[in-house]
C-alpha cells in the first residue's frame, strides 16, 4: 500500500454545480478500489457494457458514458481504474490521479465524484475515502454490495458514517440495481450535505488505517460473516497441488465441451451459408459481381463466421469463471509459477486476458508497478492463444485429427490437441519470461497483493451481454477487416485480364505473390496458397481462414459446397498441418498488437524486438515440426 498523502478526514463544503439541476456538461468521476463494483455501477447508470469481471485489473483506462437522469437531463460519467490510493505507483493509478486532480490534458477535472466502496470490506476500503474527500470535489460515498452485507449479517449506520465523513452516503447493490435512486438524487443535486467534521490531516498509512478504523467504529460497522462454503472452496481451489489439478481439469472440460457439443451448431451455420450462397448464386447472372459476391465475400467471410458458436462458447466459460471469483484464485496460484520465472502474480491477469485478445491484455499491464516486469509481460502476452487463433486451430484440428476417445466420452483426441496448443503457448511464454528476467529485464521481486473477491453466482444478464458484445466484435471484424481482405484478394486473383478474361488463380497477381514467397515457406511444408494466407493474416490472424476459403472457392468454382477442411487436408501433409499450427502458435500475426505494443512502450524498439523474435521462433518451430514428421 502506498502512502496516503494529504489524507484529510472530511470534504470541504463545496456546492455541487447547478444545485437545482445538472448541466449536460457536468463531469462525474466514478472511482473506487479494485473489485468494488464501480464498473458495474457505471454500466447501470450509463447503459454501456464495459467489461466487468470478479477480479481486479479489468478497468485499466478511463471510459466515458452519458447518464440520463429521471428528469431527462444528462451528465457525463467517467469510469476510472480501480485504486487503493491516490499516490500513484502504476500507470493505471496515475490515470486516476491525473483525472481527479485535473492534470490530464485530454480530460477536464470532474465536478463531482462517485466513490464506490465494498460494504463487505469497509474497514480496508475506507482508507481511500480520506484522499478522495480531501480533493474538495463534491462526493457521494457509495457502499456497494448491500445485498451481500445484509444476507451475511453485516451492519453500518449510514447517518453516522455520513456525519463522520462529511459527505452523503448511499447503500446500494449495483449488481441488483438496488438503491440507485440515491445516486440519481446526488447527480441531480437534491441530496443534502452534512456538515463536515474538522479532523487532522493524515500523512501516512498507519494513521490513515487508524482513521478508517475510527470512522468505522463510530458508524457501528459490523463486517459480514464470511460464508463457510467460501472457506471450504478456498481450501480446495488454493491448495498448492489440488488447485493446479482442478484448474487443468476445468480447462480440459471447457474444450471437450466445445468440440463435442458445439460442432452441431457449427454444422448448422455452415449449412446455412451453403444454402444461402447457392440461392444467391442461382438468382444472379454470371458476372464479375456474382463472382466477387459468392467466390470472394460469401465463401471467404462465411468460412470464418462458422466458428462463431465455438468462440462464444469459449467466452461463456471464461465469463462464468471470471464472474464467479474463481479466476482471482487462479491468479494467486499462478503467482507461485510467475515467481519462478521472475514475474509476479499481477502478470497473470494480463496473460489471462490475452486468451481473449492481446491488445487489451497489453493495456492491462498498466496495473504492474515494476516497469521491467511490465515490459516482460507485454513481450510474452502474444504467446497466449487469443480468440483469433482459436478458429485457425479448430480448422486444422478438425481437418487432420480424428475425434477418437482418450478417456471415454470425457476426453477426446481433438481436445488433447487443442489443450496442447494452449499449453505450448503458455510454456514458451514462461521460458521467454525466464530468459528476459534473467538478462535484459532483470529486477527484484515485487510482492503480490490481491484482495480475494467473494464467490458469486454469475448473472444471466452479465453473461448474455458479454456474449452479445463478443458476437458484435467477431462479426464486426468479419464485416470490416476480413471483408476488406477478401475483396482485395478477389481483385488480386482476377488480374491481369487475359483476352478479357481473368487468369487462372495461380497465374493471377495473388498467385504470383504466393509463388514468389513459396520457396521461403516450402521448407515448412506450405504451398503458395498457404503463403497468401500468411500474408493476409497479418491484418488479423483469423483472416487466413477467409483467404483460404476464397482461394479454394476460386480455385475450383464448380465445387460450390466444397468443404474447406477437406480442401486443406488435400493440400497439406500431416507434417505441414502441424507446422502451420506451430507457426500460428508463435508468430505475431496481428498488426493491432504491434501498434499497441509501440504505444504502450513509447517507441519502436520493443515491438521490433518482439516481432523479430516471435517470427524467427515461429519459422524455426514450424521447420523442426515439419521435418520431424516427414
Amino acid at each position: 500500500m502506498s502512502d496516503c498523502n494529504g489524507c484529510s478526514a472530511a470534504a470541504p463544503a463545496v456546492e455541487f454545480p447547478g444545485r437545482k439541476g445538472v448541466a449536460p456538461t457536468t463531469r462525474v468521476a466514478v472511482i473506487g478500489p479494485p473489485n468494488s463494483g464501480k464498473t458495474t455501477l457505471f454500466n447501470r447508470i450509463t447503459g454501456l457494457r464495459q467489461k466487468v469481471a470478479n477480479f481486479p485489473g479489468v478497468t485499466v483506462e478511463q471510459h466515458t458514458g452519458l447518464a440520463v437522469l429521471p428528469d431527462g437531463r444528462e451528465a457525463w460519467i467517467i469510469d476510472l481504474p480501480g485504486v487503493y490510493s491516490l499516490a500513484p505507483r502504476s500507470e493505471d493509478e496515475q490515470i486516476a490521479h491525473d483525472v481527479l486532480t485535473g492534470n490530464r490534458g485530454d480530460t477536464p477535472k470532474p465536478q463531482a465524484v462517485l466513490l464506490v466502496l465494498d460494504s463487505t470490506n469497509l474497514a480496508r476500503h475506507l482508507m481511500l475515502a480520506a484522499p478522495i474527500l480531501a480533493l474538495g470535489i463534491p462526493t457521494l460515498v457509495i457502499l456497494n454490495m448491500a445485498d451481500d452485507l445484509r444476507k451475511r449479517g453485516g451492519h453500518v449506520d449510514l447517518k453516522e458514517l455520513s456525519l463522520q465523513l462529511g459527505a452523503p452516503v448511499a447503500l446500494i447493490s449495483a449488481r441488483q440495481g438496488e438503491g440507485l435512486d440515491r445516486v440519481y438524487e446526488f447527480l441531480a443535486g437534491a441530496m443534502p450535505k452534512p456538515t463536515p467534521k474538522e479532523l487532522p490531516v493524515l500523512q501516512d498509512v498507519p494513521k490513515c488505517r487508524q482513521w478508517a478504523g475510527h470512522v468505522g467504529n463510530q458508524a457501528q460497522y459490523r463486517p459480514p460473516v464470511p460464508p463457510k462454503w467460501t472457506r471450504r472452496l478456498d481450501a480446495i481451489f488454493l491448495h498448492p497441488a489440488a488447485g493446479v489439478l482442478i484448474f487443468g481439469l476445468v480447462v480440459i472440460a471447457v474444450f471437450q465441451t466445445i468440440f463435442v457439443y458445439v460442432t452441431p451448431l457449427m454444422d448448422g451455420v455452415k449449412s446455412l451459408f451453403a444454402v444461402s450462397g447457392n440461392w444467391v448464386a442461382s438468382a444472379l447472372p454470371e458476372s464479375l459481381f456474382r463472382s466477387l459476391l459468392i467466390d470472394g465475400v460469401w465463401k471467404g467471410v462465411g468460412s470464418v463466421i462458422v466458428f462463431l458458436p465455438q468462440v462464444l462458447m469459449l467466452f461463456l466459460f471464461i465469463g462464468i469463471l471470471e464472474d464467479s471469483g474463481y479466476l482471482a484464485r487462479a491468479a494467486l496460484i499462478a503467482d507461485r509459477t510467475m515467481a519462478k520465472v521472475g514475474l509476479q502474480g499481477k502478470s497473470f491477469i494480463p496473460l489471462l486476458s490475452a486468451y481473449a485478445c492481446a491488445v487489451p491484455a497489453i493495456m492491462s499491464t498498466r496495473t504492474i508497478e515494476n516497469k521491467r516486469d511490465r515490459i516482460a509481460t507485454i513481450l510474452i502476452a502474444p504467446f497466449m492463444t487469443c480468440s483469433a487463433r482459436f478458429p485457425v486451430y479448430t480448422l486444422i484440428i478438425l481437418a487432420f485429427v480424428p475425434n477418437r476417445p482418450v478417456i471415454g466420452a470425457f476426453l477426446g483426441t481433438q481436445t488433447v490437441a487443442m489443450v496442447g496448443l494452449y499449453a505450448l503457448g503458455f510454456i514458451v511464454a514462461v521460458i521467454t519470461a525466464r530468459v528476459l528476467k534473467s538478462s535484459v529485464l532483470k529486477s527484484g521481486r515485487t510482492p503480490f497483493l490481491l484482495e480475494m473477491p467473494s464467490y458469486r453466482w454469475p448473472t444471466l444478464q452479465s453473461l448474455g451481454l458479454r456474449l452479445l458484445d463478443r458476437s458484435v466484435v467477431f462479426l464486426r471484424r468479419a464485416g470490416t477487416v476480413i471483408l476488406l481482405v477478401t475483396v482485395i484478394l478477389w481483385i488480386a486473383a482476377h488480374v491481369p485480364f487475359v483476352n478479357g478474361k481473368p487468369p487462372a488463380i495461380e497465374n493471377s497477381l495473388a498467385g504470383t505473390i504466393g509463388r514468389t514467397i513459396e520457396p521461403a515457406i516450402k521448407p515448412l511444408g506450405f504451398n503458395w496458397k498457404i503463403g497468401i494466407g500468411l500474408i493476409t493474416s497479418f491484418a488479423a490472424r483469423e483472416t487466413i481462414i477467409a483467404t483460404l476459403g476464397a482461394i479454394y472457392g476460386m480455385d475450383d468454382p464448380d465445387a460450390q459446397s466444397q468443404d474447406l477442411q477437406k480442401a486443406i487436408h488435400r493440400d497439406l501433409t500431416p507434417g505441414g498441418a502441424v507446422a502451420l499450427l506451430i507457426f500460428f502458435a508463435f508468430a505475431m500475426q496481428c498488426v493491432s498488437t504491434v501498434a499497441v505494443v509501440r504505444r504502450e512502450t513509447a517507441g519502436w524498439k520493443w515491438p521490433l524486438v518482439q516481432f523479430t523474435y516471435m517470427s524467427a521462433l515461429a519459422y524455426l518451430g514450424a521447420f523442426v515440426a515439419f521435418h520431424l514428421m516427414a
